[in-house]
């Protein structure tokens, strides 16, 4: 099969962006390109962990009714949620509404301020997990990979929840910690130079 589909614009895409019209924003602005802003790492682990069992599409759809559910995914504050918010969050339509997910995005913002007071920062936690280029194989033909399940394990271990191998793939998809672009993608030569730009955090 054809690992791309062509945009609005003619030129070719991942092919998942077919799935949805409003893909290709996201495809093109977002996927794929580095990020270092603890904030908006935590967001989306947090979103990844949401559409566990669902569709990305779905979790897209919410994503700003998820911010403002979240006050912005400011670990900080969601780490002092207190069981009134679980409350409020469960009875929130605008969201996914599973304890289980909400009780995890709680949990982990705690988990996020002892990262960041061990570490300096999410980012340069989870920047340590970046994989050689060597050692990935062609793209979007994996749905874990050592280092996802590397990440997992030790996130796991400090206590995170809801971050098992093929969530924290999607995740180190999404915020360029790998190029995963179809190699025909028009957006991938972008994401690998956004990636080459760069600064790692440490």
């Amino acid at each position: 099969m054809d690992s791309t589909v062509d945009g609005p614009d003619g030129q070719p895409r991942c092919r998942w962006c077919a799935a949805a019209p409003e893909f290709f924003a996201y495809h093109d602005r977002e996927w794929g390109f580095p990020v270092d802003d603890d904030r908006r790492l935590f967001e989306k682990l947090c979103l990844e962990s949401f559409q566990s069992g669902l569709s990305w599409r779905t979790i897209l759809a919410k994503r700003e009714n998820f911010r403002a559910a979240f006050h912005g995914f400011d670990f900080n504050r969601v780490a002092g949620y207190t069981p009134k918010d679980v409350e409020r969050l469960l009875a929130d339509a605008g969201i996914v509404r599973h304890r289980g997910k909400i009780e995890a995005v709680i949990n982990n913002a705690k988990r996020a301020q002892e990262m960041v007071k061990a570490e300096g920062s999410l980012a340069a936690f989870f920047w340590r997990y970046e994989p050689a280029e060597a050692s990935l194989g062609a793209p979007q033909t994996a749905s874990t990979s050592q280092a996802s399940t590397r990440l997992s394990k030790d996130l796991k271990k400090l206590g995170w929840a809801f971050v098992g191998p093929t969530t924290v793939f999607a995740f180190m998809q999404a915020m360029g910690l790998i190029n995963d672009h179809a190699t025909a993608c028009v957006v991938r030569p972008q994401a690998a130079q956004a990636r080459l730009r760069f600064q790692r955090p440490r």
